[in-house]
């Protein structure tokens, strides 16, 4: 099976969507309750840096699916290990 530029490019944006969604239930969750007991921090440093990679690779290709995905996708993980730094840094533990 041979696919064109078009359907190609189509499967990128579909697999760009759902990877992109997926991330949003936690953000979601971490927006509302500031809780990120049960978050690695390295995980979520290693994963940030790891979608900015990626939107600088975007860019060079110059490739809109993935400038587009990684860019919700980088705002949605800085903002949770935002709120995972400022828990470590500045909350007392219990």
């Amino acid at each position: 099976m041979i696919l064109s530029d078009y359907e190609i490019e189509i499967l990128g944006y579909i697999a760009a969507t759902l990877t992109t969604i997926s991330f949003l239930p936690q953000a979601i969750l971490t927006i509302r309750t500031r809780d990120t007991d049960g978050l690695s921090l390295s995980m979520y440093s290693t994963f940030t840096l790891g979608v900015l990679g990626w939107l600088v690779y975007g860019f060079f290709l110059k490739n809109n699916v993935i400038i587009i995905a990684n860019s919700i996708t980088l705002f949605l993980a800085t903002l949770i290990l935002s709120f995972k730094l400022y828990n470590t840094l500045f909350k007392s533990k219990k």
